[in-house]
């Protein structure tokens, strides 16, 4: 294996995460607004920037799965049981006593295996729930009854519930950006789309021969 600087994340990669993070903080504000957590945005204004940012997001996430399953990346995020304790042990005593992250990042596979089982619950379960409750909170008038309710209720908290797990992900995710290299390092990859990976030769060797721009030069001396 040899280490190389690699363009891992791709224009559209990039693109997506930025507008989702845009698009997740102006849900949270504005959602927090809602339920009376602040009061920065008047209600009407809240109901408007909420429902436009829910809207655009759920847009940009079909623009996504279309791209993950039409490239394979999709697989990236399939979790594997093998060294995910590992994993697990580094983030929860490792970290805190300097040892090295278990995890060499490859070319195949750039999430860890901790990352890749928490993107897939996001991306199956989590993300799925705040849609639907999101959706059926937008179209209440359109299907609700003289007894509707308790399943208003149950919409709404199923809401509140994926929303605060997702901001409790955002929370760990920042968090964890400071660990190891240091958050600089860490989110540079994500800007600039080069990132220092381990390639084996025939990886190497098909990248230089088919898709050189991805490679970054190796530096003399």
């Amino acid at each position: 294996m040899a280490k190389r600087i690699v363009k891992v994340y791709p224009a559209f990669e990039r693109l997506w995460h930025w507008m989702q993070v845009i698009l997740i903080l102006t849900l949270m504000v504005t959602g927090m607004g809602l339920n009376g957590v602040h009061g920065l945005i008047p209600f009407g204004q809240a109901v408007m920037l909420h429902t436009l940012a829910a809207l655009a997001l759920l847009a940009l996430w079909v623009f996504a799965t279309f791209w993950l399953f039409t490239t394979g990346t999709w697989k990236q995020f399939i979790p594997k049981i093998e060294g995910m304790v590992a994993v697990a042990r580094f983030y929860a005593y490792g970290v805190f006593k300097g040892e090295e992250h278990p995890y060499e990042k490859i070319f195949w596979r750039k999430h860890n295996p901790l990352q890749a089982a928490t993107y897939f619950v996001l991306k199956w379960f989590i993300f799925p729930a705040i849609w639907i409750t999101g959706l059926l909170y937008l179209t209440y008038n359109f299907w609700a009854g003289s007894d509707s309710v308790l399943a208003i209720t149950l919409i709404a908290n199923l809401h509140l519930l994926s929303a605060y797990v997702i901001g409790a992900f955002i929370i760990i995710h920042v968090y964890l950006l400071t660990v190891g290299h240091g958050f600089r390092e860490h989110v540079k990859p994500m800007v600039t789309g080069y990132d220092e990976i381990d390639l084996t030769p025939e990886q190497e060797a098909y990248l230089e021969s088919n898709e050189p721009e991805r490679l970054k030069p190796v530096a003399e001396g």
